[in-house]
């Protein structure tokens, strides 16, 4: 038993290790890729192959190298920028996250958001399509709204009209 834990640590170890690793690698490589240097270094290799091309009477060999090549890049290059990605946003969501809790005009609905449903985000994004929409009608760019008060106000409205409904009604 004590040697099964000692190993389940030393995978687990050894598993962050090189969580840690891939993750600072796909980073690099990520920045990397994406600057204009590598972009130019790319388009001379491209360039450099096609000159060779009549050095070897354009054969198979010549093109299977180009396709292998970028092939094996791009197919590396989904998982390292993928991780990259998947960093990215949880870092982004932390962030949004914490500005929506520290913002007492924000509702705290949305620091979740991204668990949400497909269905769900496309009745928030409806909502604040709407809430854009009254901005805009209005002449005070420091104005907000938030979920809280769109519900407070249609809580009075519904009260309002509650109440309409009672006084119409004959006594």
């Amino acid at each position: 038993m004590f040697k099964k834990t000692t190993n389940m640590k030393s995978k687990n170890k050894k598993s962050k290790k090189f969580a840690l690793f891939f993750d600072q690698m796909a980073t690099k490589v990520t920045k990397a890729s994406g600057k204009p240097v590598t972009f130019i270094l790319a388009c001379v290799l491209i360039i450099v192959w096609g000159i060779t091309g009549p050095i070897f009477h354009y054969s198979d060999t010549w093109q299977l190298v180009i396709n292998t090549g970028t092939t094996v890049i791009t197919f590396l290059m989904v998982f390292i920028i993928q991780q990259t990605q998947n960093k990215d946003t949880i870092a982004l969501q932390i962030k949004l996250n914490e500005l929506i809790a520290s913002s007492e005009a924000a509702s705290n609905r949305l620091v979740s958001a991204e668990d949400l449903t497909t269905d769900d985000l496309e009745v928030l994004k409806k909502f604040y399509t709407k809430l854009s929409a009254l901005a805009k009608n209005e002449n005070d760019i420091h104005t907000s709204h938030s979920l809280d008060e769109a519900e407070m106000r249609h809580a009075r409205k519904l009260e309002a009209s509650v109440e309409k409904t009672i006084k119409k009604r004959p006594h």
